[in-house]
């Protein structure tokens, strides 16, 4: 155990993780006067941080007593004091840079103020704000970035699944041969092999496209089939379609840099197999631009989200043009649309839903937190599947990185378990053009 620590929590981790202050084991945790009055702007709201700014001053609510704002209030066993600081002077060294009194330079000064009176022990500032963090570091003043929920091995999703040489050519004969599949302790690399993971086995004369089932632990041959007039173009698309079709995995992540196809994959497997499922529900979250809400827009709630979900409408006739007008397939989409069976919305607009049978895809999930992703998950009820899409490096959110964001958390916790499946698309087969920009600028 290390010597103790002051961390000064900003209000965007809270907003982040609303149960943060669990998470510093015996260091005790000061809270700015300024963060509660921030929260309070955020109580209102069906958004994932509307609701952690509630239930973080209904926590602090069951902490609360005198001691909180004058000696702090013990969080429990094994664990350090929350204090809340109020009355605190605005620090000259702060304003002589900062004169303006925002938020984020009174919660300068407020770290400054405490370092100042525990001379003795690190005072560290804790913040998602890259630019709060750039500030504090200018003055001097210790600063991290809440990293209780990051993930530490992001290369993973930059890489192509694997592929394993010098296999015995038998034994990929058997594979092509087998439609059961073939037993996997019969291949050296059933060690490395995590569940439902997919690769490429060559030898010297022939190769094969093959999935670890761990239901029926089999070695199993990918077949190259079509989705709903969809065909997949590389290795990687066959087994995005191989996992998404199989009702064994209920949750698959698609990761991939722009025109992967991991939206269009997904909705391709998911009319595919409208007849298992009750409804087909795509969402994305909507991340406001200029800080602002989406309340400012012109329309009812449908009109307003409607910009955003038009690359989910576009992923749509991308499929419908696969057909003649006015064919039976193209005519079943049109019909679903109408019957609520296939529901394009907001992601705002399915919380606190259940969700059972029905094939849910996120789209854009980088744009979500650990929580908000855990929190959709646990939506899911008897007969659901879920699937999230997203680029880990297209992230809009200012408070979230490659390491922090829900999507690269879900892949990396849910790793190794018989449920889920995670393919990482590589090369992009939007247009050559696409590919080329994708690549190069």
């Amino acid at each position: 155990m290390g010597a103790k620590k002051n961390f000064v929590l900003d209000t965007n981790v809270i907003l982040h993780d609303y149960k943060c202050i669990e998470n510093f084991q015996e260091n005790d945790i000061y809270l700015p006067i300024v963060v509660l009055e921030e929260l309070d702007k955020f109580k209102k709201g069906s958004d994932q941080i509307n609701y952690n700014a509630r239930e973080f001053v209904r926590e602090l609510d069951l902490l609360t007593s005198n001691d909180l704002f004058l000696k702090g209030a013990s969080l429990g066993p094994g664990k350090g004091t929350l204090h809340v600081v109020t009355g605190d002077k605005y620090q000259e060294k702060i304003a002589l840079s900062f004169p303006e009194k925002t938020a984020d330079h009174r919660i300068l000064s407020c770290t400054l103020s405490i370092a100042d009176k525990n001379p003795k022990t690190k005072t560290i500032l804790v913040t998602k704000d890259v630019n709060l963090r750039m500030k504090a570091r200018s003055l001097g003043i210790l600063v991290e970035d809440y990293i209780t929920d990051k993930v530490i091995n992001v290369d993973i999703f930059e890489h192509e699944q694997a592929t394993y040489d010098n296999i015995d050519p038998d034994l990929i004969d058997k594979i092509y041969s087998s439609p059961e599949g073939v037993d996997a302790d019969l291949l050296e690399i059933r060690s490395k092999l995590d569940p439902n993971d997919c690769f490429i086995l060559k030898s010297v004369r022939n190769s094969v496209l093959a999935r670890y089932n761990p239901y029926e632990d089999k070695i199993k041959k990918v077949e190259k089939g079509s989705n709903y007039g969809i065909q997949p173009r590389n290795a990687e698309q066959s087994f995005a379609f191989e996992v998404l079709n199989d009702p064994n995995v209920k949750l698959v992540g698609l990761t991939g840099k722009a025109g992967t196809g991991k939206t269009l994959l997904a909705l391709a497997s998911a009319l595919k197999q409208v007849g298992m499922y009750k409804q087909v529900l795509l969402a994305r979250p909507i991340v406001a631009l200029a800080n602002k809400d989406i309340g400012f827009l012109p329309g009812d709630e449908k009109q307003k989200v409607a910009p955003y979900m038009q690359p989910l409408f576009d992923n749509l006739n991308v499929i419908k043009a696969q057909f003649a007008p006015g064919a039976a397939d193209a005519r079943k989409i049109d019909d679903m649309q109408k019957n609520n069976q296939l529901v394009i919305e907001a992601l705002a607009f399915i919380r606190g839903r259940s969700l059972s049978e029905t094939f849910c895809i996120i789209d854009e999930a980088q744009n979500l937190t650990p929580h908000e992703i855990k929190t959709i998950i646990t939506r899911a009820g008897e007969g659901t599947k879920m699937v999230f899409t997203g680029d880990i490096q297209q992230i809009d959110s200012p408070y979230l990185d490659a390491q922090s964001n829900g999507l690269a958390y879900m892949v990396d916790k849910m790793k190794g378990q018989e449920l889920f499946a995670h393919i990482n698309l590589v090369k992009g087969e939007r247009s050559q053009l696409s590919e080329l920009a994708s690549n190069i600028l």
